[in-house]
């Protein structure tokens, strides 16, 4: 017998057939006296990660045979969880029953039905903390303090003996390390790790949005002196065995202010239409498999961007340097070459490593001046001919893409501008220029040829891949719709045409940011996984992420996927386990994805809050933009930023929340406030703290509603701006 934890469980669930002590259980599998200490050993490993539990007469049960499930919990703010069984069965648990779980926890939970058949979970155990560090707000006590955590899923104050409150200050923001919470009915005990500052002080915000979200800090050593290894494999050996393309009119075009240039293109008329070259950085060829390097990569997942600040996947060493397309300097490349026709669709494509050299370095703004026909520099000269024909195929990509139905919901981007020491100049919306549209469609066009290079093959490969939407979410976004007085009839069936043929109709209308929002709000997120389902938003039935590897670690999978193609076959031994080893990627980078996002929307939150507790009485138009029992949000128009108008503000009437039709109803004047509804508003209070703008309509009373002091000030037009 090879005694392993996996042989337990399965004698103990099996053989034994019931619930067993440790001793009876050792006795059962006839442990001798020498194996008995590793024996329980595994045993207690298997009772920590939640593979077997202990009852309450000191027998040891599976999980599974005694109705329990071993799940991450999610929770819903502060009401309730619910946990994914291996089914695929969703089950609620109540507040009361959530016992001392906090949202994303591994736990322990005992599964029944109520009396209406309905399935419901009660949390035994907490096995794994997802989380044990939180930020929150610092109040000093007089024997000992608390912090209240910011995130709003996190259900309890922590108390914290004022010793190892590091002289935290009252009201200052910090990071708390929970040490115990065994009871669900007292609060968790924690002690301080580090503080961040007041609210509102510069840099507090971005700190706050790094430790929230358990952002990467700086690289380690190791990871660096990898980094410093890799740059040695650049050598002449390797650029003589690639593809010379130095000779070709090879240029980028990014953010002014861009260092990580990890793409370039060229375009050139030919006999049957166009042929497009998109070199893509070779990342994968310095960062190699099993280095420190390549762990940190797939840790990290992805760069993230935070306004003034990134945060890299790769070291500054490779991302900013070596892989970077700088101009006249020759960089290894993974190059897709594409024929189109000259109605814009793709002949064929060859996927080849390769050198280059690139001509310019270009911006988009720069770009676009050219393209509306302003003086070029000597940037624009050295590249004309080649812009001017890159601008007619994309904009054929563009109108053959949107024929087949393809989603452009081109919501507006948020755009902070500041200063070098990082105060806040100026926020509102990037404009999305011909220039940006340009270098969109080149890099969906690579995307797709490699995805369909890959699916042509029948090989293993990592798709990105966009599911279609849900039934039930269709219907609630069509039903919401006719609240709005549009008709968009769904069915099972629904394809993306349907799609764009209703953002079609709703362009340039006031409420066409706001639908397109909730539009996609009604999709799935898009993911990364090895099954190809196709890409439901860009109507692609093949797409891949290939084309930054730089800032994102799928894209560096697929490069190092293409590589090991030989033959039209990956070698047998790197074929074994592929399908696992891809999902795990997939599910990973997704997550991390997911991370980076939220951080992203939370960081520039808090920046437009910071901006805004400037603004006390400045007017602002705007739309409803959500609708609830005790008011209804505003987003200000250009500038993005979305607030909150309480019920409590509205004095010439009772209003009425009517969940139905999404919509708030005067008592006695019948005045609807519903979704979509443009307002005029002013900026009332900004809270720093819960990071909130509370906003009034302009048509009460604003005198009355103005901080002590403050008179009302004119609307003021925001300009957009890029960054420069």
């Amino acid at each position: 017998m090879k005694l392993n934890e996996q042989f337990i469980m399965d004698f103990l669930a099996f053989k034994a057939g019931r619930p067993l002590k440790i001793k009876d259980l050792a006795r059962e599998m006839e442990i001798s006296a020498r194996d008995y200490s590793s024996f329980r050993g595994m045993v207690k490993s298997l009772l920590d990660s939640g593979r077997l539990v202990k009852l309450r007469r000191g027998r040891i049960g599976v999980p599974s045979e005694l109705n329990l499930v071993v799940s991450h919990i999610a929770i819903q703010k502060r009401d309730h969880g619910t946990i994914v069984t291996d089914a695929g069965e969703v089950v609620p648990i109540d507040q009361a029953k959530l016992h001392t779980a906090l949202d994303g926890d591994k736990v322990m939970v005992r599964v029944n039905k109520n009396r209406a058949g309905e399935l419901e979970g009660t949390v035994l155990k907490v096995l794994e903390r997802a989380n044990k560090s939180f930020v929150g707000i610092f109040q000093r006590g007089k024997h000992f303090s608390t912090v209240i955590p910011d995130a709003r899923k996190f259900r309890r104050n922590v108390y914290i003996p004022n010793a190892l409150s590091k002289d935290a200050g009252d009201g200052e923001r910090v990071v708390v390390t929970i040490t115990l919470w065994e009871d669900p009915y007292r609060n968790p005990e924690g002690q301080i790790e580090e503080v961040l500052g007041k609210p509102g002080e510069q840099g507090v915000d971005l700190q706050t949005v790094i430790r929230s979200f358990n952002l990467p800090g700086e690289f380690s050593t190791r990871v660096l002196s990898d980094a410093k290894e890799a740059a040695r494999l650049f050598n002449d050996e390797e650029i003589q065995r690639r593809r010379d393309f130095s000779s070709e009119v090879i240029y980028t075009i990014d953010p002014a202010d861009a260092k990580d240039h990890d793409d370039a293109v060229s375009v050139s008329k030919t006999s049957n239409g166009y042929r497009l070259g998109v070199y893509i950085a070779d990342v994968s060829y310095f960062v190699r498999p099993g280095t420190a390097l390549e762990k940190e990569a797939f840790n990290r997942g992805n760069s993230v961007y935070l306004p003034g600040m990134v945060i890299p996947m790769l070291p500054e060493e490779l991302s900013n340097d070596l892989c970077s397309l700088k101009p006249n300097r020759r960089r290894l490349v993974y190059a897709v070459l594409m024929d189109f026709s000259d109605r814009g669709r793709m002949l064929n494509w060859e996927i080849v490593e390769g050198v280059i050299r690139s001509r310019a370095k270009l911006s988009y703004e720069e770009v676009q001046e050219f393209f509306d026909g302003r003086p070029a520099n000597s940037k624009i000269d050295r590249v004309a001919d080649n812009l001017t024909v890159a601008r007619e195929l994309a904009r054929l990509l563009q109108s053959q893409r949107m024929a087949e139905g393809s989603l452009d919901f081109d919501l507006p981007e948020p755009l902070i501008i500041m200063n070098k020491k990082g105060e806040i100049i100026e926020i509102g919306n990037r404009v999305r220029l011909e220039s940006h549209r340009l270098i969109e469609e080149f890099m969906l066009a690579a995307n797709k040829a490699v995805a369909l290079h890959m699916s042509r093959l029948g090989l293993k490969f990592l798709y990105r891949v966009h599911d279609r939407p849900d039934l039930e979410k269709l219907e609630a976004f069509s039903y919401m719709m006719t609240t709005l007085g549009y008709k968009f009839p769904v069915s099972d069936k629904i394809k993306p045409l349907q799609f764009s043929r209703f953002l079609e109709t709703i362009k340039g209308r006031p409420e066409e940011e706001f639908i397109n929002e909730l539009m996609l709000r009604s999709m799935k997120k898009a993911v990364y996984q090895p099954v190809n389902v196709g890409h439901f938003g860009l109507a692609f039935k093949h797409y891949a992420h290939f084309t930054s590897p730089i800032r994102r670690f799928p894209d560096l999978i697929v490069h190092r996927l293409l590589k090991k193609v030989k033959n039209r076959h990956y070698p047998v031994k790197f074929e074994k386990g592929l399908d696992t080893i891809l999902t795990n990627i997939g599910r990973h980078c997704s997550d991390t994805e997911r991370t980076a996002e939220a951080a992203e929307r939370e960081a520039i939150k808090y920046k437009q809050v910071m901006f805004m507790s400037r603004k006390i009485g400045e007017h602002y138009r705007g739309v409803i933009s959500g609708v609830l029992n005790f008011g209804f949000f505003v987003r200000l128009e250009n500038i993005g930023v979305e607030g909150m108008i309480r019920l409590s503000t509205l004095d010439d009437d009772y209003y009425q929340y009517d969940e139905k039709h999404y919509r708030l109803v005067g008592r006695r004047t019948k005045r609807v406030l519903r979704l979509g509804d443009p307002v005029e508003v002013g900026v009332l209070a900004v809270d720093k703290v819960k990071n909130e703008i509370d906003l009034y309509l302009l048509d009460y009373d604003a005198d009355k509603l103005q901080p002590e002091g403050e008179k009302p000030k004119k609307h003021r037009k925001h300009k957009r701006r890029e960054r420069k």
